[in-house]
């Protein structure tokens, strides 16, 4: 007779105001822009008990608007990538899509394609059983358009009283959301 251990439930994280600051009217354009929310490496270590895989899924406009290049986005997460891992932690793949807003890109949250290429790339993921994190409204919708529950990072509330039907959760920081993990899900 096996043994069936079932799955840890996925984890999918926006970047920008969640991981690393969100610039104000701006892009992450290289890597000394990129400056990491307080205790959010922290938090991610954290969050590998409880999530696997654990993935970025993040809109990057800025190179359909010509402001970088696939090739310095990949820097910037090379970057966060190590000293996520130097912290402890641990995400397992990053996922980004480019294009602009205007273009309808089925890979641009809150279309589904990056989830879905997480669960080409990660057979073992149960989206009813996985949870999306992120900041913005789009966030919420592309985990709910994939049956996960939401997890909204939103220090001022606009967000979540605008559109309450699509946020199970809400935290100030993905430092709340660990902590709250760690004490409610051992």
């Amino acid at each position: 007779m096996d043994i069936v251990v079932p799955a840890k439930p996925a984890l999918f994280l926006d970047r920008d105001g969640v991981i690393n600051v969100r610039p104000e009217n701006d892009y992450v354009k290289d890597i000394a822009d990129f400056q990491f929310i307080e205790g959010a490496i922290e938090s991610i270590a954290l969050l590998n008990d409880f999530f696997s895989p654990v993935l970025v899924v993040t809109n990057q406009q800025g190179i359909g608007k010509g402001l970088m290049t696939v090739a310095g986005l990949e820097k910037i997460h090379e970057h966060m990538l190590k000293q996520i891992s130097a912290g402890g932690g641990r995400i397992d793949k990053v996922y980004f899509c480019g294009d602009l807003d205007k273009t309808g890109s089925f890979y641009r949250k809150p279309a589904v394609g990056m989830g879905l290429l997480a669960k080409r790339d990660f057979p073992r993921i149960q989206f009813r059983n996985s949870v999306m994190v992120g900041d913005s409204i789009t966030d919420m919708i592309f985990g709910k358009r994939l049956n996960m529950q939401t997890v909204l990072i939103d220090a001022n509330c606009d967000i979540a009283r605008a559109f309450h039907r699509m946020i199970d959760r809400r935290y100030h920081s993905l430092k709340e959301f660990a902590t709250y993990i760690v004490q409610h899900c051992k």
